[in-house]
């Protein structure tokens, strides 16, 4: 395979195709190298939290990162990745011409979904305390925009409630009905608090169903499988990777500022081998040889 020509990405009509097989586990990356190690282990699509953004740049989850940001990472994974990526759009990065913006800007991208939420600015994450909500003709008008700007019927518009924690259950139920018919190709309600919530909330809302199953949040952490026989599709780990690699970073560092070596800590570093395997250096080098060969 030619890497530079040949590893295309799936975009929006691939994760169309894999939600109609079965549920699709998707992690979270925040980077190049993490979409690749994803890859690498199986999985069949990708998410690009806004946590994971801003936490990748030392900021906390509060909408304060932009749709640059945001843009530049995403084509960063797509352009190495052959996965279908789902991005996390925050609020929009704004009102009605911001959300179109957004959208145009991703979908020009290459990713395949994205998902925007019905919190007020300065958004927290979904599983924090002190959340509030936008009024419901507020979000409407939104998603109403974001359906209108997508050029492509594959890429999919979800729509994320976080009115469980401010409203209640049922009330996140309506939203969702209501999200539906603005144009919202799929829904993901936030911070559910209880298998039981997640199996009613799917059994009320008929359409594509999202689940975020983040570590250390309201909402139990349930199988993909289980999910997927409740209803969902998609089943998200946002930070798992993210998490995963900054203990190791955190535990690395400080042993090596302790030692002054990193010689006691080799069996647990990735060898440069095993990382050139993974970011394909020879068929890189290859493939310019061939055209030096010519």
């Amino acid at each position: 395979m030619s890497i530079l020509r040949d590893n295309v990405n799936g975009g929006a009509a691939e994760l169309r195709r894999l939600i109609k097989k079965s549920v699709v586990t998707v992690p979270g990356v925040f980077n190049g190298i993490s979409a690749l190690l994803a890859q690498d282990a199986g999985f069949m699509a990708l998410y690009l939290s806004g946590s994971g953004v801003a936490g990748k740049a030392g900021l906390p989850d509060l909408g304060i990162t932009t749709l640059t940001e945001i843009a530049e990472e995403a084509r960063k994974i797509v352009a190495v990745s052959r996965l279908p990526l789902i991005v996390d759009i925050d609020t929009g990065f704004g009102e009605t011409l911001n959300v179109i913006r957004a959208v145009r800007t991703l979908e020009s991208a290459g990713v395949a979904a994205v998902h925007i939420e019905d919190q007020e600015i300065p958004k927290k994450c979904g599983h924090l305390s002190g959340k509030r909500i936008v009024a419901e003709e507020e979000m409407v008008r939104k998603l109403r925009a974001a359906a209108s700007a997508k050029r492509s019927d594959d890429f999919i518009i979800i729509a994320r409630t976080d009115a469980r924690a401010v409203e209640g259950l049922d009330a996140s139920i309506e939203r969702a009905k209501g999200y539906i018919e603005a144009g919202a190709d799929a829904i993901f309600p936030e911070a559910m608090e209880s298998r039981a919530e997640f199996a009613f909330f799917a059994k009320k809302v008929k359409t594509l169903l999202v689940a975020n199953m983040t570590e250390f949040g309201k909402s139990p952490l349930l199988n993909a499988a289980e999910l997927g026989k409740m209803g969902y599709k998609i089943v998200l780990f946002p930070l798992t990777g993210f998490r995963a690699s900054l203990l190791s970073m955190k535990e690395a560092y400080s042993q090596l500022c302790r030692e002054g070596t990193q010689k006691h800590m080799m069996d647990k570093l990735m060898t440069r081998e095993e990382f050139y395997n993974i970011i394909s250096y020879k068929e890189y080098e290859d493939e310019d040889n061939d055209f030096h060969d010519a």
